[in-house]
C-alpha cells in the first residue's frame, strides 16, 4: 500500500479498530476514512453504496461487528446474526463494485467446530457442529469468509480474511454482562479488590483452554497481510480451493483457571478464587494452528503476562480506579 492510499477502516473505534488505527499511523499511513455509526450505518445498503461511490476507498479493513461473550451471544442471537450479515454483505459487495484493491475481513476463531481437532487448521472449517452458544455469530463470520472467497473466484478480487483468536488489550469492553472472559475477569478482580471482598467466583469449571492474542499483535499481523505483494499472498490466500483466510494467534493456550490466577496476581487481589460448575464452560479448547502465518513471515510478539498488565493499566486509566 502507498502511504497516502485511501484506507476505509470500518469499525475504527472498537477494540480491534483502535489497534488497527494505531498500527496504521505508526506505519506512516495518513489517509483514512473512519466514519462513526452516526455518520454511516453499515447495515443500511443505500448509505454504504453512497459512501463508497463518493469516497472511493482503495483499501478496506472490515473490523465493524456486533461482538460479545457467552452471555451476550445467548441473550441476543438474532442481533448477532442479522447485524453482522448486513454489515459484511454491504461492505464486501460495495468494495467489489467500486474496484477496491484489497479488502481485509476480520473474523473469529469461533468459526471452527466445537470439537475440532487441536490445534485448529484452516482446513477444519465446516467439518463439524459449531458451539451452540455462539452459533449465530459464527455463522455470520463463516458467511463473510465464503463471500470473500466467492468474489475472488468470480471477479478476481483480492478479498482476504484473518481469524484472530480471543483478543484483549487497550480499548476492550469491560461491561459486567457483555464482555469477553479476560476483561470480565479484570473488572471482577479489580472490583473485589477495592471492595475488600473475600472471594471471586468465576463461571464454569476452569478447565477449558483458551488462546489469547494481544490486540496490537492482531493489528500488526493484519496490516502485515495488507502490505504483502501479490506474489506473496496469491499462492497462499487467493488460489482456490485453498482457504482465503488465515488464523491469527499465538499457537499457545492456557486454562481458564490459569488465566484467572494470572489476572488475580496482576490485579493484586488477595482473596479466594472459586469456580461455579453450574455455569456454562463454552468450547472445551480453541487453539489455532498458526503455521500459515509463520510461513508468510509473521508471528505474535507479546507475552500474556505483559499483555494483561498493559490491559489492566489501561483499564485503571479509563475509569477502573473510580469504580
Amino acid at each position: 500500500m502507498d502511504k497516502h492510499s485511501r484506507i476505509f477502516v470500518a469499525g475504527s473505534n472498537g477494540l480491534v479498530g483502535s489497534a488497527l488505527m494505531r498500527r496504521l499511523r505508526a506505519g506512516g499511513y495518513t489517509n483514512f476514512l473512519t466514519p462513526e455509526i452516526k455518520e454511516l450505518d453499515l447495515t443500511d445498503q443505500r448509505a454504504v453504496s453512497e459512501f463508497f461511490a463518493a469516497e472511493q476507498p482503495e483499501y478496506v479493513i472490515l473490523a465493524a461487528a456486533k461482538v460479545g461473550g457467552i452471555h451476550a451471544n445467548n441473550t441476543y442471537p438474532a442481533e448477532f446474526i442479522y447485524l453482522n450479515l448486513m454489515i459484511q454483505n454491504n461492505v464486501i459487495h460495495q468494495a467489489w463494485l467500486n474496484g477496491v484493491k484489497r479488502l481485509l475481513f476480520l473474523g473469529s476463531s469461533c468459526i471452527y467446530p466445537k470439537l475440532a481437532p487441536q490445534p485448529m487448521k484452516e482446513e477444519y472449517l465446516l467439518t463439524g457442529l459449531l458451539e451452540p452458544t455462539n452459533e449465530p455469530y459464527a455463522l455470520a463470520k463463516i458467511a463473510g469468509i465464503k463471500m470473500c472467497e466467492a468474489y475472488n473466484r468470480q471477479y478476481g478480487t483480492q478479498f482476504i480474511a484473518v481469524m484472530p483468536t480471543n483478543l484483549y488489550g487497550p480499548g476492550d469492553n469491560f461491561h459486567p454482562e457483555n464482555s469477553h472472559v479476560l476483561p470480565a475477569l479484570i473488572r471482577r478482580f479489580h472490583e473485589a479488590k477495592i471492595q475488600g471482598l473475600p472471594e471471586v467466583i468465576v463461571w464454569g469449571t476452569g478447565t477449558p483452554m483458551r488462546e489469547l492474542l494481544y490486540v496490537d499483535d492482531m493489528a500488526d499481523g493484519s496490516i502485515f497481510l495488507l502490505e504483502q505483494p501479490d506474489e506473496a499472498i496469491g499462492p497462499e490466500l487467493l488460489s482456490y480451493p485453498r482457504p482465503c483466510f488465515v488464523n491469527l494467534g499465538t499457537g499457545k493456550d492456557v486454562t481458564i483457571r490459569e488465566l484467572a490466577e494470572t489476572v488475580k496476581r496482576v490485579v493484586g487481589f488477595k482473596g479466594d478464587l472459586l469456580f461455579d460448575p453450574t455455569k456454562p464452560d463454552g468450547t472445551p479448547r480453541k487453539l489455532q494452528d498458526v503455521t500459515r502465518m509463520k510461513v508468510l513471515g509473521w508471528q505474535a510478539k507479546t507475552d500474556l503476562d505483559d499483555g494483561i498488565r498493559s490491559t489492566y493499566e489501561w483499564y485503571m486509566k479509563h475509569g477502573g480506579g473510580l469504580l
